[in-house]
């Protein structure tokens, strides 16, 4: 196997731009790669310090995509970011945590990555870096599909983006699994909201993962979610938004069982910050 470790960012663009796979933390690419040899070449950008970490750019956040998920869990970062913080606490195990990183997260594209709810609540785009320079997609543009996405050959994901704005929301993270941990969600819902000063929502976002082949925001429901308390919106109003998921049976759990936990989530994740706010 041609194993390459690239010293700085532009020889691991340069590497990229000659084709290989992109190895960060190996949390997702070993597992799928048991009982056969990965193709060559495999490209570790793992000690690539400049992406790594998360900081503030003046007009929001700039999170490195080699963050590993317990530095996330660890970051003192406004409200906002707190249902992201409980996603990091749920991905994989401690030991995955200390390993797997936001942009390997993103990259494998699961329907049931953990990440990415709270992403979409907080209207995340994502940075992609190749040797003809950067351009910012919005995150639910960059995700394009079942474990497909828009990243190009020659591109690598460098950092997620998080614009300003939102700081005064409230957010948080519920995932529903068939054991606490090291599980594939059957159901995961996001929500941030915003309450004026009358107890009423200013502004709400409210993303379902694990029902669709990409997660998704709820863009009905935030808007009916405008100008009313919170503790007025039950789980068989919210069952009227959901739509636009196309969940499906599995092992884990079915297409209506899927749908009605959303909505009982969904209710739990707003009831739940009207008591915060």
């Amino acid at each position: 196997m041609n194993y390459l470790v690239p010293t700085d960012l532009a020889s691991a663009v340069e590497m990229r731009g000659a084709g290989g796979v992109v190895l960060a933390g190996g949390t997702d690419i070993y597992p799928q790669h048991v009982g056969r040899t990965i193709a060559p070449p495999v490209i570790d950008i793992g000690a690539l310090s400049e992406l790594r970490g998360i900081e503030p750019t003046g007009d929001g956040f700039r999170i490195g995509a080699l963050t590993r998920w317990a530095d996330v869990a660890a970051a003192e970062l406004p409200a906002c970011f707190d249902g992201l913080r409980t996603a990091a606490r749920e991905v994989g195990s401690v030991q995955v945590q200390n390993a797997a990183t936001v942009g390997g997260n993103l990259c494998n594209a699961s329907p049931a990555a953990d990440s990415i709810p709270p992403f979409l609540t907080l209207d995340a785009s994502v940075e992609l870096t190749s040797s003809h320079g950067r351009r910012v997609v919005p995150l639910d543009a960059f995700l394009t599909g079942y474990r497909e996405t828009a990243l190009r050959p020659d591109e690598l994901l460098t950092a997620v983006l998080i614009p300003g704005g939102l700081e005064e929301a409230r957010s948080g993270f519920s995932k529903l699994g068939l054991r606490r941990y090291l599980v594939i969600s059957v159901v995961m819902v996001a929500v941030a909201v915003v309450v004026d000063r009358n107890a009423r929502v200013a502004d709400a976002r409210v993303a379902v993962g694990a029902c669709s082949p990409v997660a998704q925001r709820l863009s009905s429901l935030e808007s009916a979610l405008v100008g009313r308390s919170l503790s007025e919106v039950d789980a068989p109003e919210i069952a009227g938004h959901l739509e636009t998921l196309s969940p499906i049976d599995d092992v884990r759990a079915s297409a209506d069982y899927r749908l009605e936990a959303a909505a009982v989530l969904v209710s739990r994740g707003l009831s739940s910050l009207g008591d915060d706010a």
